[in-house]
């Protein structure tokens, strides 16, 4: 079954995102792209989405893979502390949810773990 695709217009570029908004190609991604991504599903960033964002680039540029959502947590325990962070956090921060929101804005394809929300 072939995936529907679409474009985004990022600062005059053509962008290939699939029927749900996330990126084809995680390459396309930079913070202009990121911010438009996040218009899209009105989320307002702040210091805080930005930490897990970023997060979720550098593990996947490092590991090729998106961290699942326990991982990400106890880094961003690491850096926010503990009394901070939970799963009801980052619920606050993605409302529905960290693969959902936090990895499409963060440019990953659509993940295909329901793990990553556990």
């Amino acid at each position: 079954m072939a995936i529907e695709t679409s474009t985004i217009e990022v600062n005059g570029r053509t962008i290939g995102v699939d029927n749900e908004g996330y990126l084809l190609n995680p390459e396309d991604w930079d913070l202009d792209v990121a911010n438009a991504l996040a218009d899209s599903i009105e989320i307002v960033m702040t210091d805080h989405h930005w930490e897990l964002v970023n997060y979720v680039r550098e593990t996947f540029e490092f590991r090729h893979a998106i961290p699942e959502l326990r991982h990400a947590l106890k880094y961003l325990a690491e850096r926010l502390g503990k009394d901070l962070v939970n799963r009801k956090f980052v619920y606050k921060l993605f409302p529905y949810g960290y693969g959902q929101q936090a990895c499409k804005i963060a440019g990953m394809r659509k993940p295909l773990k329901i793990i990553l929300d556990l």
